[in-house]
């Protein structure tokens, strides 16, 4: 604002000399973050960090949808359970339901990750509140 402007409502101009001091201190720590963060050791895995990365969801989010994941495919794009035919890494049931995220959602991780992290956030909101669901019932 200019001197003209301060000075038309009632206010009056700074001073230089009256400007606080500035603190040039630099404030330092020896804390350490509790969780080291890791660069995934799959592909699948990365990919799916990176669409965790993309909806700012936290690395918390992320270990609770690899707990998810591991344990319904072990990330296994092509994984299929006989009994009841869930497929993919989510293990859609029925398989057919991520064909809305892609024509390629039986072969193509990427597509089958984008459909489970919709269906995460539609049913549960994020990957832990699904892993919760999953400890408590055995099923997400």
């Amino acid at each position: 604002m200019s001197v003209t402007a301060l000075t038309a409502f009632g206010g009056t101009p700074a001073r230089a000399e009256s400007a606080p001091p500035v603190n040039t201190r630099v404030w330092t720590t020896t804390a350490q973050p509790k969780i080291t963060p890791e660069k995934p050791s799959s592909r699948n895995k990365r990919i799916a960090l990176g669409h965790v990365v993309q909806r700012s969801w936290n690395l918390k989010e992320f270990r609770c949808l690899d707990n998810l994941w591991t344990k319904e495919s072990n990330w296994n794009h092509r994984a299929r359970n006989r009994s009841s035919g869930a497929y993919g890494i989510p293990q859609a049931l029925p398989a057919g339901k991520m064909r809305g995220a892609g024509s390629d959602w039986r072969s193509n991780p990427e597509t089958q990750i984008r459909w489970g992290l919709a269906y995460i956030k539609g049913r549960y909101g994020r990957p832990c509140g699904a892993w919760g669901h999953f400890r408590s019932h055995n099923w997400y």
